[in-house]
Order: structure tokens, then sequence, then C-alpha cells
């Protein structure tokens, strides 16, 4: 019993290894296969992702565009590694690493350094000052401090804030603080980008900037997963996803060809 046991497990291994072959070739940063998650409230269970697949090839900008409530906050955390899909509902490769059963601590470590989260509301640090956010997981990463502080302060006058660098979160408006959680995404350059409506709700000046940015950063090759109704930013999509009632109902390549 316990050979054919070991039998089985290196069958599994030996399917897993070719899986990861097959994304390496194939040019694959992210493969999610029929992600389900739920969330329990009272004696309701809501269904937030229901047996979504998906694949994201190197340097592709993706746009998620659905109605509030739809489950795309949801899918950008399954996808980035910030929250797991129930239990032997969904499988999720990142860079060839299978992500959606690893331990908590493993996956924080390969967040940090994989991928770069902003969030709709900022969640900033909100004792540390706008600089030292965004040292922030440069430090955990390891980076003396000469040169976080170094990276820290070019990132933040790239975004228009170097002359806000000492402020704390609450002595910044809302645009400013965007402004700095993008930074801080972009601390330990991770060759993914995922991003929750990040011009939402912004004054003209910061919503231009931060559209600048991910123009440029597209032209970086990042790969870029954003949930977003701006106009702007979905033009610099190289594919759209439609999401509504926790599903993919649609899906829209978009040739970007170069005016001759």
């Amino acid at each position: 019993m316990r050979k054919k046991e070991e039998e089985e497990k290196t069958l599994e291994e030996d399917k897993e290894a070719d899986e990861v072959l097959a994304l390496m070739k194939d040019n694959i940063v992210i493969q999610a296969k029929n992600l389900v998650k739920d969330y329990h409230i009272g004696e309701f269970i809501v269904r937030a992702v229901d047996d979504v697949s998906l694949i994201i090839r190197n340097g592709e900008f993706i746009v998620i565009r659905g109605p509030s409530g739809a489950g795309k906050t949801t899918l950008l955390n399954l996808i980035g590694g910030l929250d797991s899909p129930e239990k032997n509902k969904g499988t999720i490769y990142e860079h060839g690493v299978k992500i959606s059963n690893m331990e908590e601590e493993s996956l924080a470590t390969f967040r940090l350094i994989n991928s770069g989260f902003i969030f709709q509301n900022y969640n900033l640090i909100s004792t540390l000052t706008a600089e030292e956010n965004v040292m922030f997981p440069m430090n955990l990463a390891g980076v003396v401090f000469k040169q976080a502080r170094g990276l820290a302060v070019k990132l933040l006058k790239r975004l228009g804030l170097g002359e806000r660098r000492e402020h704390l979160p609450f002595q910044l408006s809302a645009g400013e603080q965007q402004r700095v959680a993008i930074a801080r995404a972009l601390a330990n350059d991770p060759p993914v980008i995922l991003a929750d409506e990040p011009t939402a709700n912004l004054d003209k000046k910061s919503a231009e900037i931060i559209r600048d940015l991910f123009k440029d950063l597209k032209a970086l090759g990042k790969t870029i997963i954003i949930a977003t109704h701006d106009d702007y930013l979905i033009e610099l999509a190289d594919r759209i996803i439609d999401f509504e009632d926790a599903k993919i109902i649609n899906e829209e390549v978009i040739s970007h060809k170069k005016s001759e």
C-alpha cells in the first residue's frame, strides 16, 4: 500500500513538473484553473469567484472590469496570492510556482519579491511617513537602509511627492496617499503589478500622474493586472476581461497597431 502511495505521489510530482515546464515554455506568468472562493456571511454563503480559469503571459496589460460587487477584488487577491481558493477548488501558478497551497510565511516571502499590490484604500501604515512606507517592503526584503532610502526618494520624486516624503498619511490628500501606495508597490521592482481601481475618486493631477506611470510600466514590459473603469487605462490594455456575478463573461484581445 505504501509503495503504491509513493508511486502515485511521484506521478503527481512529475505531472506538476511537466505543467511548470509547459508554462515557462509558453511565457505564462500566471495560470489560474477552476478557482472558487466563498465568503460566509452569517448563515449565508456568497460565492465571489465561481470556477474561473485564466492565463496571463509575461508583459501583458490586463484590465478586469465589471460592476461593483462582481468579485473583481477577490479575483485579484487570489491571482496575486493575497488570498487562497477553497480547498481542492482551484490551483494557481505564478512564475512556475504553485502558490494556491503555499503556507502563509512562504507565500508572504514570494509576494514580497514577485508582486506589487496597489489597493483602492491605499493600506498605508499610519505611523510611518511616506518615505518610510515606501521603504517598508525593501526593509523586509533585506535591502540596506541607505539603498532603500535612496530608492524611496527616487520613487516619490517620480510621483511628484519629493517634498511630501516626511509627511504621515493623515497629512496627505487621497491622491497623494495613492501615489505613496504605488511607490511602495514598485519598491522591490516586482515583475507583476496588481491594482484595484488605482485612479478611483482621485483629483485630476493625481489621476494623470498615475495614468502616465502605468503607461511607462507597460513600456518597461511589466505584467499588469488592473481592475478599473478608467477609460485611459483601458486604452492601454492588451486584453479586457469582463467580470460579472463571480464569472468571466467575456474576453477581448486588443490590437495596438502603430499608425504608419
